[in-house]
């Protein structure tokens, strides 16, 4: 046998160590440096803790839950427009990733780049629609917002790309039955509405019409 193997095999071994122990550090980012990155017309998502926003992403088999779009990015920090509770607002990008789990965030944008008259609409139709009541029913053809509903809205009025994917809640069901429908009996008082269309916030980030810009954790 090598004499040196033993020590071979205990160097390679505390480098493996190493690169693992610098995993979490290299996913991470600092808050400023991503919102440097950031431009009007992006979409953020986040990982929010409250008990239905849980379920949600558990129905959709993703992390995320919660999705807002870039509207401004000219101040001291760029603003996210959000469809929340009580009503739909403006919010610091530091508040907004502040709320996510474990500081998970990702960053998509569209493929085809905004012109300035883009951009400019994208704030329009953001602040057209702030101060409407949130939608806990997750209607796409209610007169109140959710976060998906509006982001998407944005965009489709800004610039006529209609990111994710509109679907029933039988058909967004049926392809998660492992998340179970015992909470959603529940939330709709024993009846839920099956035939109602909605958008998701793990269908906008997994669009083919977006690219991605950012996904990892951000420290502050």
């Amino acid at each position: 046998m090598n004499p040196t193997a033993p020590r071979r095999w205990r160097l390679a071994l505390a480098a493996l160590m190493l690169a693992c122990a610098a995993l979490p550090a290299a996913a991470q980012t600092a808050l400023t440096s991503l919102e440097h990155d950031l431009q009007v017309g992006d979409l953020v998502f986040i990982r929010v803790t409250a008990l239905p926003f849980r379920k949600v992403a558990a129905a959709t088999g993703s992390w995320t839950n919660h999705v807002g779009v870039v509207i401004d990015t000219s101040g001291t920090e760029p603003l996210i427009g959000e469809a929340t509770f009580p009503k739909s607002k403006a919010t610091g990008m530091a508040r907004f990733v502040a709320r996510s789990e474990d500081g998970r965030v990702a960053v998509m944008r569209l493929a085809t780049p905004l012109t300035d008259v883009q951009r400019a609409d994208v704030r329009r139709a953001a602040e057209a629609r702030m101060g409407v009541a949130y939608d806990t029913g997750f209607d796409l053809h209610s007169h109140r917002q959710f976060c998906s509903r509006y982001a998407r809205e944005v965009l489709i009025e800004a610039t006529g790309t209609s990111v994710g994917e509109v679907e029933t809640f039988a058909h967004l069901l049926e392809r998660n039955p492992s998340a179970g429908l015992g909470f959603w009996r529940v939330w709709y008082f024993g009846r839920i509405p099956w035939t109602r269309e909605t958008v998701t916030p793990a269908s906008l980030l997994q669009s083919g019409l977006v690219r991605s810009v950012f996904d990892g954790r951000v420290k502050a």
